[in-house]
């Protein structure tokens, strides 16, 4: 029988050795008609379902959500690539040593995907919100899991449906080494996470036009579920564990569990609610793949696993999609580097973090705080990550560059004072002619 301290254990069970902290990175991108500029549908001709098969024909496995029918999902090695609701295509990286070796799983990815494109004729957009279409324009793609979803969010938040269909992000996932790693990188990230948002916010637009936000993308997050977003002040409690974070996830409701290839509706539960009224099952196995389903289905800008995942950035272009990991390994992954960001950031109170998750998303690296502005946070932050990165000394291939090498449009953004959104929006008032429409030939993959 499952109990609560087997749920506990479960993220023990993701420490790893100090000297082997690997790298994970998940990008998402809006798969485009070349003509049309309308997201592929899963069953039209040379759409996300033939997408995929032909990808099978390359080396990936497919992964279905029924009985061998519906295809959703790859897997390759230790990579694998998902459906979005709306279309959009996830990359999940393998767990791998350095930056560089990100990069180039990457960089692989997209020129498989853009060979395909060619021939399927579409594009790949790197964006954090699709800057042109509106909701109804986007078709839900056939996954079971996603019928629950989308039904669910309109009782808890009015934008979920946005946030599903619409956006798309890049994550960073951070290994662990020992519990007491856990809640200073967890804290760390807690606090640098609306900072991250607005050094990479990169969804400026909404149907074609200039929105308030450079980040409308975490807009649509800050009205879409309460109970599973946002912050979580407890992290920063006296005595925070990996059992504090279990009595959140216990306590917040589920969407569903899968069962022979069906997926049950769950979410008038709790998981609390659920393994008290299963406390009998002896079938650990497959009650702890709920678990692991269950802590997926959370959504805090921070979010705890067998590793940490970092949430709160923009899907980039190429320009920047290396400099996201690179960032957040140059300060995470030196204790040096770390206990330095710790000194500056430590003296933040919850009140801080509401207000730069509230108004980052906003007014971008112009937000002001403590006297200042975040552009300068920023620029303070890129220079000890510069400094981590060369530190660790992880050289290229040919032995030339230092990891930092990925972050040297990000230094460039950053000199400027510039966000990714910032250049979008300075390029629509100008030779734009105030139309997002150049964005499908100028920022694409």
């Amino acid at each position: 029988m499952i109990k609560k301290s087997d749920l506990t254990e479960y993220f023990y069970k993701g420490i790893k050795s100090k000297h082997n902290l690997k790298i994970g990175v998940e990008h998402e991108k809006f798969i485009l008609n070349k003509n049309t500029l309308k997201p592929l549908s899963y069953e039209e001709n040379n759409g996300i379902k033939n997408t995929l098969e032909k990808l099978t024909t390359i080396g990936w496995t497919p992964l279905y959500d029924d009985n061998q029918q519906t295809i959703i999902a790859l897997k390759r090695g230790r990579e694998s690539i998902t459906l979005e609701p709306g279309g959009q295509i996830e990359l999940s990286g393998a767990p791998l040593d350095n930056i560089h070796e990100t990069c180039e799983e990457t960089t692989n990815h997209l020129k498989e995907l853009k060979k395909i494109g060619n021939e399927h004729n579409f594009i790949l957009l790197g964006i954090g919100v699709e800057p042109n279409l509106s909701l109804d324009d986007i078709p839900w793609m056939p996954k079971q899991r996603y019928e629950i979803m989308k039904k669910y969010m309109t009782q808890v938040g009015r934008l979920g449906h946005h946030m599903m269909k619409r956006t798309c992000t890049n994550q960073v996932n951070i290994d662990y080494f020992s519990e007491q790693d856990m809640i200073e990188k967890l804290r760390l990230m807690f606090n640098l996470e609306s900072i991250a948002t607005a050094i990479f916010a990169n969804s400026p637009f909404d149907q074609g036009k200039i929105s308030k936000y450079k980040s409308l993308r975490s807009h649509f997050w800050h009205h879409t579920d309460s109970d599973r977003t946002g912050l979580l002040p407890f992290v920063f409690e006296k005595g925070f564990s990996f059992e504090n974070y279990t009595d959140y996830a216990i306590n917040v409701p589920m969407y569903f569990i899968n069962r022979n290839h069906k997926y049950i509706d769950m979410t008038k539960y709790t998981f609390k609610e659920y393994l008290e009224e299963n406390s009998n099952d002896q079938d650990d196995a497959i009650l702890l793949k709920d678990w692991e389903d269950h802590l997926t289905t959370l959504f805090p800008q921070v979010r705890l696993k067998q590793y940490i995942e970092i949430r709160s950035m923009d899907a980039c272009n190429w320009d920047l999609i290396c400099s996201q990991p690179a960032f957040w390994i140059g300060i995470l992954y030196d204790d040096e580097i770390l206990d330095k960001v710790k000194e500056i950031t430590e003296s933040w109170t919850q009140e801080d973090r509401e207000y730069l998750n509230k108004i980052a998303p906003q007014e971008g690296l112009q937000t002001k705080f403590k006297e200042k502005k975040l552009i300068t946070f920023a620029q303070d932050f890129y220079e000890l990550s510069k400094k981590g990165l060369k530190k660790r000394n992880r050289l290229s291939k040919n032995g030339e560059f230092d990891e930092s090498i990925h972050m040297k449009d990000l230094e460039i953004n950053l000199q400027n004072g510039y966000s990714p959104a910032d250049c979008l929006i300075n390029k629509f008032n100008s030779n734009w002619n105030k139309s997002v429409m150049p964005i499908y030939e100028e920022i694409i993959f």
